[in-house]
């Protein structure tokens, strides 16, 4: 299994997906034209990376800056894989980030947390 590593774009975020150390990073922005098909690649590793038995810890940190309607589905597909994934034993954390005053990108963290059933940490990131 190798890490799975996307550098963002105009329209996708950052991922890198590192099983080695259980450190799953999502960021920027998210309006793909096609989110299914950008998101694709993404859930099939985690799959995958939930059938090799994970035995250690995994934080998930998302720093969306943004993301449209479609990709909101796809990012909470994703969420439900880690939600799998602790389902099965593993030791999974999921830390949310948003700037400060987004009360919006803050509510989506909350919302997100009461569908899947796991604790969030939601951080606020102070304005420069």
């Amino acid at each position: 299994m190798e890490i799975f590593e996307l550098d963002a774009k105009n329209h996708t975020p950052y991922i890198k997906l590192d099983h080695t150390n259980g450190v799953m990073e999502f960021k920027g922005r998210s309006t793909p034209e096609n989110s299914v098909e950008f998101y694709d690649p993404v859930n099939k590793w985690l799959i995958q990376f939930i059938n090799e038995a994970v035995t250690i810890p995994v934080i998930v940190k998302l720093k969306f800056e943004y993301f449209n309607t479609s990709s909101s589905k796809c990012i909470l597909d994703v969420l439900k894989k880690f939600a799998e994934l602790k389902k099965t034993g593993a030791d999974v954390k999921v830390e949310w980030y948003y700037e400060q005053d987004d009360d919006d990108m803050k509510e989506a963290a909350e919302d997100y947390s009461d569908i899947v059933k796991i604790p969030f940490e939601i951080i606020e990131i102070p304005e420069d």
